[in-house]
């Protein structure tokens, strides 16, 4: 689909299980929209490389699978939302989890007097997720996300872009991502009633390809500032 979105004033949340491919295509919505993606995983991480005492506790919860605690990562990220580039709009990415964090989030925008225009939920079954994530292998170098099957790099274990060497996270493990997809079953569903009920959550097909997908959500996109009432 050619379509232009380019400066956009778009407030979205990007809703899907670990490995559905919110990640990816938060960057190129926010793109499109020349809006920042706000990713809270990426946030975690960059703490992580970090030695201080949330640094530590972030670290013992990702390694093991578990979400971080709410009441960190709702200041971590309102933190980031007060920041200048997300006056015209943001694609959060992994914020909120559950509902505590989604209240808190409307709370933080209605104290603004704004309001969320669109919430994505990408669907794929857990299968595919496993696949998908326990085949992903990361630079630990320049952070360059490689797939075994679907991205593979161009000589084994070593990134295209640096020559810095490829790993796999702990938390791309397959017990570790077993763990990760229940979690997210368990914490979503309320979640996804919530933004249902307010009558902004868009169900998207997440299997095939990056441009399948981006097809999808970008018709949405496209019907919604339309005001298209079939959206």
């Amino acid at each position: 689909m050619q379509l232009i979105l380019c400066h956009a004033t778009m407030r979205i949340v990007m809703l899907g299980p670990p490995g559905s491919g919110k990640g990816t295509h938060a960057v190129i919505i926010a793109r499109d929209l020349g809006i920042p993606v706000i990713a809270s995983g990426e946030i975690f991480r960059e703490i992580m490389r970090g030695d201080d005492p949330l640094a530590k506790k972030i670290r013992k919860y990702v390694l093991r699978g578990d979400l971080v605690p709410d009441e960190i990562a709702i200041k971590i990220v309102m933190d980031r939302l007060e920041l200048q580039d997300c006056e015209r709009g943001f694609v959060l990415d992994g914020f909120p989890r559950n509902l505590r964090q989604a209240e808190a989030l409307t709370e933080w925008l209605s104290r603004r007097g704004l309001n969320l225009d669109l919430v994505i939920y990408l669907k794929v079954d857990r299968e595919e997720l496993i696949r998908r994530l326990s085949l992903r292998r990361t630079c630990e170098r320049c952070g360059a996300v490689y797939h075994l099957i679907f991205n593979p790099p161009k000589k084994d274990e070593i990134c295209d872009f640096c020559g810095g060497h490829l790993y796999q996270r702990e938390d791309d493990k397959e017990e570790v991502v077993k763990k990760r997809i229940e979690v997210f079953e368990r914490e979503s569903s309320p979640l996804i009633d919530y933004y249902a009920k307010k009558g902004i959550l868009r169900e998207i097909d997440g299997t095939g390809t990056i441009e399948d997908v981006q097809e999808r959500i970008k018709a949405v996109i496209s019907c919604l500032r339309r005001n298209d009432p079939r959206v």
